[in-house]
């Protein structure tokens, strides 16, 4: 008896979504940022960064809008962190993969 494999498109989609929300060098710097140091606000990343305080923040929301960072408002400042540490193994797979080619 053969099963078959059931894909579940709206799964998938969410998935595709978060790739291509990921695929920037920027974002993913902004990513491996935050999980070397686990909360930031947005001075904090653009200065690290060396980016344009309206350019850090445009990438802030697009991350934030397809949930791979979380934000918690603390007084004036906004604090990001990442939802998930999964996300990070992808970025370390292509890591390897840019290594060993």
């Amino acid at each position: 008896m053969t099963e078959q494999l059931k894909l579940d498109v709206v799964k998938l989609e969410a998935a595709a979504s978060k790739l291509r929300a990921m695929a920037h060098p920027m974002r993913i710097a902004i990513i491996e940022l935050l999980n070397d140091n686990k909360k930031l606000n947005v001075t904090e990343i653009y200065e690290t960064l060396r980016i344009e305080q309206a350019a850090a923040s445009h990438h802030l929301n697009i991350l934030k809008s397809k949930g791979i960072l979380s934000s918690k408002r603390d007084g004036k400042q906004i604090h990001y962190s990442l939802k998930n540490d999964t996300l990070l193994e992808i970025i370390s797979c292509i890591n390897r993969c840019n290594e060993a080619g």
